[in-house]
């Protein structure tokens, strides 16, 4: 018989999630968030970077912020990524061994998508998911906040309802 304590334990406390992260990035990920808003003052985001088992959830490990790869897609308060950026972003993907397993930016409100959020997503690839954080990420932030939307192509999106939130994305270890 084959067992493993982390992943029974996991399993306990985060049953059925789709996408992981561990708290000690997720407060790495948010402050930066919030540092790159300049007082909130306007939008920043990033593409998280991680691994994708067949059958498995996504995990994050690493991320990239918007503004490390195009330095001008904050400059008018809402993000506007160049895409001529993506080939950088690919070339480090691939150095890294890792994918583009979600992305995230923050918004002065609540969490829901914006026309524009829908009409744009930041990876165009059916399964890809969105998540944007309230209040431009401030603390105290609770998983239910967290808007989560799985894009379906052709600009339709899928929305992880409020209640499915912390099942469906897992932080801790």
């Amino acid at each position: 018989m084959s067992f493993s304590i982390a992943a029974i334990i996991s399993r306990l406390f985060a049953p059925r999630h789709e996408l992981s992260c561990s708290w000690f990035l997720w407060q790495r990920l948010t402050a930066r968030l919030r540092e790159r808003g300049r007082n909130e003052s306007r939008e920043s985001g990033a593409f998280l970077l991680g691994v994708q088992e067949p059958g498995q959830p996504a995990r994050i490990v690493d991320f990239i912020l918007y503004d490390d790869l195009d330095p001008h897609s904050l400059d008018t308060g809402i993000i506007r990524f160049d895409g001529r950026y993506f080939g950088k972003l690919w070339s480090i993907c691939r150095e890294r061994r890792l994918t583009i397993v979600a992305d995230v930016h923050v918004h002065p409100g609540g969490s829901a998508q914006s026309a524009s959020d829908k009409a744009h997503p930041m990876v165009t690839q059916a399964g890809h998911l969105a998540l944007i954080l309230p209040q431009f990420a401030r603390a105290p932030m609770r998983r239910e906040e967290i808007g989560i939307y799985r894009y379906l192509g052709n600009q339709a999106w899928h929305t992880v309802p409020r209640a499915q939130r912390r099942a469906f994305f897992h932080i801790g270890l």
